[in-house]
């Protein structure tokens, strides 16, 4: 037998009656959910100035990064100084996937970060990440114009022609959303196994950030 604490074993029944119960409260939060984006459509939003960034090929505007989409979601990766790289802000790049998908919305993705355009060009060939643009505010108030400090942040812009608008930001667990494999680690009975969860006695935890 395994020295892991497992859930109890009980009849088909039993599982059944609990799963329907569990699904009902999974059901009221599609609902909160769905009523927390109705709102989030209302938003008012704010005019952004035109800044330019530097990509591996030369500069390239804000503007620029939406394409030909009227929608742009933009992910700022944390500058964590020279040949350092922020462990999250690699997780959460690791699960950016389906670009095709998001632009069949009229969004376009892009990764800005205040690293130098070296140090990411040369980790984005490392980690295999050619499939998504990005772009270097290095030397620009872009990052602090967005609030962004020293952490990261997703940001959501809309066009009208060459105007840009923020229409929505999200930080911290704000991104959890986004991460395919923490979303499905969220379904499975150990979670996330890190010690913020709220789990049963003897379920396996680790400290979130090592």
């Amino acid at each position: 037998m395994s020295e892991t604490a497992m859930p109890p074993v009980v009849p088909a029944e039993e599982w059944a009656a609990a799963r329907a119960e569990l699904l009902v409260a999974e059901k009221e939060a599609t609902r909160a959910l769905d009523r927390i984006a109705a709102q989030r459509r209302r938003l008012p939003m704010v005019r952004f100035d035109e800044y330019t960034f530097r990509a591996a090929d030369g500069p390239v505007t804000l503007r620029e990064l939406f394409g030909e989409h009227r929608q742009l979601a933009l992910y700022q990766f944390m500058n964590a100084g020279p040949d350092v790289f922020c462990g999250g802000c690699t997780y959460f790049t690791k699960n950016v996937a389906n670009l095709a998908g998001l632009a069949g919305n009229d969004v376009a993705w892009a990764t800005v970060s205040d690293m130098p355009i070296e140090q990411m060009a040369g980790y984005w060939k490392q980690m295999g990440w050619e499939h998504i643009p990005f772009a270097s505010s290095a030397g620009t108030t872009f990052s602090a114009d967005c609030g962004v400090g020293g952490g990261f942040l997703l940001s959501l812009f809309l066009r009208d022609g060459d105007n840009v608008f923020r229409t929505y930001t999200t930080g911290q667990r704000g991104v959890d959303r986004l991460l395919f494999s923490t979303n499905v680690s969220d379904l499975a009975v150990y979670g996330r196994q890190e010690d913020w969860e709220d789990s049963p006695a003897g379920w396996p935890q680790a400290p979130t950030y090592g």
